[in-house]
């Protein structure tokens, strides 16, 4: 998708039916004029409204935010603690200048929310991430009838289809016990946020083993801890005496950790990463892993699907990932889509 001249084009798209959109865009990002607010802007703005904590939704400098209750502490931690940070419960609606704002979870990490925007009758829902597959660390996703409908298109291609989360923690146990026989130890690379957490919630439903964790992880599994969602303990990998070996051990890191010197200290070991991309099978060989979890915390192609007819949207514009695809696909189909080009259109944490 071409990207030059991005503003133009984004709202090409969005007043292609509708002359006056509720939402255009600003060289800061998607922004509603008449409540006079931006979601999720890419650059600093008055008052920002937050889907999530992630570092592509969620970017500092910003005078004023807004964002759901449940996600606070996290947003906090993405934003610093000097921040200025409203927060309203999932539901609980605010009207700025004539627009009436609230927040609906999203199912993608703790506090996600979509952003339900109401002005002179007319609805519109920016999804942020979401997904549909039940996960104990956050508030499943709540349909919301509108309008018009954003949605993220991160795996919008029909080759990504999830399997039954319980059976991925399975597959994940099986693994740490294999190499725990074989005197080894597992590394499984997975995103600080959601993921890890999602993890080590799972592994909870099946075993009672303390996980090791890299330090990038710690300050946001205590987040969720904080927050009541039931874990597996964790210890600091820096706080493990030198020389003490991790043969058995299972080890959460980033994918930043991977091929570091902060690797040496595990000795033989076999490495995982836990993440949509690894679907597609290639995408494992590629990255050297000797394992690839399929666990993703953003819809799949069916959801994606569903979810647009679910909402019953008039028009739907389509973000963040494989948008020209997932458009094409529902205008075929009868649908109003068109796609949103945004500088965030790489692939996204999972």
């Amino acid at each position: 998708m071409v990207t030059l001249g991005w503003p133009r084009y984004l709202n090409e798209a969005l007043s292609t039916t509708n002359p006056s959109p509720l939402i255009t865009v600003t060289p800061q990002g998607l922004y509603c004029a008449p409540g006079d607010f931006h979601i999720d802007p890419w650059r600093p703005v008055e008052r920002a409204l937050i889907t999530h904590a992630h570092g592509d939704h969620a970017r500092s400098g910003s005078r004023r935010y807004l964002g759901a209750r449940a996600g606070e502490s996290l947003l906090h931690r993405r934003l610093g603690a000097d921040a200025v940070i409203d927060t309203l419960e999932y539901g609980e609606r605010l009207t700025l200048n004539d627009v009436t704002v609230s927040f609906h979870p999203a199912g993608h990490v703790l506090g996600s929310a979509q952003i339900r925007i109401e002005h002179k009758g007319e609805v519109w829902v920016v999804s942020g991430d979401y997904k549909r597959a039940p996960d104990p660390t956050c508030a499943p996703f709540e349909v919301v009838r509108c309008d018009t409908f954003i949605t993220e298109a991160t795996f919008g291609l029909p080759i990504y289809r999830w399997d039954d989360t319980r059976l991925v923690a399975e597959d994940i146990l099986k693994w740490w016990h294999t190499n725990r026989e074989s005197g080894r130890s597992a590394v499984l690379f997975c995103y600080a946020l959601g993921k890890a957490q999602r993890i080590l919630a799972e592994l909870a439903r099946l075993t009672d083993r303390p996980v090791f964790v890299h330090g990038a992880l710690n300050s946001l599994v205590e987040a969720y801890r904080e927050a009541g969602v039931h874990m597996l303990p964790t210890q600091l990998v820096s706080e493990v005496e030198k020389g003490t070996s991790f043969a058995g051990a299972l080890v959460l890191a980033p994918p930043s950790a991977g091929g570091s010197t902060w690797m040496r200290r595990f000795g033989e070991h076999e490495t995982g990463f836990a993440s949509g991309w690894m679907r597609v099978r290639g995408n494992r060989r590629r990255r050297g892993f000797d394992r690839g979890f399929v666990l993703s915390d953003h819809a799949d192609w069916p959801d994606l699907l569903r979810t647009v007819a679910e909402t019953r949207a008039e028009r739907v514009l389509v973000t963040h990932g494989y948008s020209e695809p997932l458009a094409h696909y529902l205008r075929d189909g009868g649908v109003d889509a068109a796609p949103l080009a945004t500088p965030f259109e790489g692939e996204a944490e999972d």
